[in-house]
């Protein structure tokens, strides 16, 4: 059931999308449970987006609770091909400021907790992950930046917490010691489940806070979070509403392909049940 190309995970401070019309919201079952949410359908500048707030009406998904299994395959039922991610990130380094936007290109995984694969119980596949963002909607991200006079990191290194609490001041002088750009909780695994589901994923990320390991500046806390993530989640609408414009008609990049040699296990042994469950995502590869 097609119903939108692009969607749209909106991270802490937007649990709705600005000028989206003819809207309606569908609760979309998955075999691995229920959504965060329901999805918002609707049009964005004329285009068909479908949204969801990352952590639920009125955050209340905590990042290791996340369903983000359930989440990236609704994406997939409902025809997405592209993610526009928006989370709030802390800086790691003193060129990227609070209010700043990151579109990053690496990963570093720190988290321990969360189913990220859609593959087991009879099935095993290994995608390639070298490039985590799809570097074709990071490009739009950052040209539409550019044009909007947005002050915005094109590519960075992320690291990726399990969190809910902050960092210790070592951890965070460590993450810096490996050259990382910036820090968040929900990163991971939706890009692995996104390349897995052969959708391109991209994130826009807001800067509110030097994390805990800049002197001379306030200590991290909530309310400083959202206090700066108020203010910079307006350039993230902007940078919204200007990109979906700007997406190819068709799609040339790997993500698109990613599940073509990644099967490794012999169709015929695939239990029946796996092979219905995952239709969406392996249906045109396994029978």
């Amino acid at each position: 059931m097609a119903e939108a190309k692009v969607g749209i995970i909106g991270g802490s401070g937007l649990y709705q999308i600005d000028g989206l019309t003819d809207t309606k919201e569908v609760k979309v079952k998955t075999p691995f449970g229920d959504p965060s949410d329901a999805i918002t359908l609707g049009k964005l500048q004329g285009i068909d987006v479908a949204f969801l707030p990352r952590h639920g009406k009125g955050h209340r998904i905590s990042p290791s609770e996340l369903p983000s299994q359930a989440n990236i395959f609704a994406f997939k039922t409902l025809g997405v091909e592209w993610i526009l991610s928006v989370a709030t990130v802390g800086s790691l380094q003193e060129k990227i400021r609070p209010l700043d936007i990151v579109i990053p290109d690496q990963i570093i995984d720190r988290t321990f907790l969360r189913k990220n694969t859609f593959f087991g119980n009879g099935i095993v596949g290994h995608v390639a992950f070298a490039h985590p963002f799809c570097p074709v909607l990071s490009d739009v991200l950052s040209e539409s930046a550019r044009k909007l006079e947005i002050r915005a990191h094109d590519g960075g290194t992320c690291i990726v917490m399990e969190g809910p609490q902050f960092s210790t001041q070592a951890e965070s002088e460590l993450y810096r010691s490996w050259a990382a750009d910036v820090i968040y909780m929900t990163g991971l695994p939706e890009a692995k489940l996104a390349r897995e589901a052969e959708i391109c994923y991209a994130t826009m990320a807001v800067v509110t806070d030097y994390d805990c390991w800049k002197e001379l500046y306030e200590v991290v806390s909530v309310d400083m979070v959202i206090d700066n993530l108020r203010r910079g989640i307006e350039n993230v609408k902007r940078l919204l509403k200007l990109a979906i414009t700007r997406l190819p008609e068709k799609r040339n990049c790997t993500c698109a392909s990613a599940l073509q040699n990644a099967i490794i296990t012999d169709p015929r042994v695939i239990p029946q049940q796996v092979k219905k469950d995952l239709a969406p995502i392996i249906g045109k590869y396994i029978k």
